[in-house]
């Protein structure tokens, strides 16, 4: 990572803030929901000062990229977004693999990767962020 830069993982905040509490798709939504709000003016601090942050969020809905969209826009920061555009059953894989190494504090059912899928919504240009895709 590059000097001055801060990475923010919303699955370790998650599992600190919220242990043994998120069990379901909905426990998630709420505590990822209160992390958010708790998380928004602390994160334009740092960009404010002139430290690069690393969102590891998930922004795959217009609604989650907005939050951050809000964030750097109030900073005044540039910003990339970095887009996986890549299969469901290569997504499956990974998660899988993600699962079984225990890297992670949370585990992901195909069930689960399959609901949080139908939300999914591709970046639009209209939406003007700096996109960086990988296939």
């Amino acid at each position: 990572m590059e000097p001055m830069t801060v990475l923010i993982c919303e699955d370790d905040w998650l599992a600190r803030l919220y242990p043994n509490e998120i069990h379901a798709i909905l426990d998630y939504v709420r505590c990822a929901g209160r992390l958010r709000g708790a998380m928004a003016s602390h994160i334009e601090a740092l960009l404010t000062a002139g430290i690069s942050v690393v969102l590891d969020f998930p922004s795959n809905t217009t609604r989650t990229r907005a939050w951050a969209r809000e964030i750097f826009e109030k900073a005044g920061s540039s910003h990339l977004l970095h887009y996986l555009d890549v299969s469901d059953e290569v997504c499956r894989a990974r998660l899988r693999a993600r699962n079984t190494s225990g890297g992670n504090p949370f585990e992901t059912s195909d069930e689960d990767f399959d609901q949080i899928t139908s939300h999914f919504v591709a970046p639009a240009a209209d939406e003007g962020f700096n996109v960086v895709r990988y296939g």
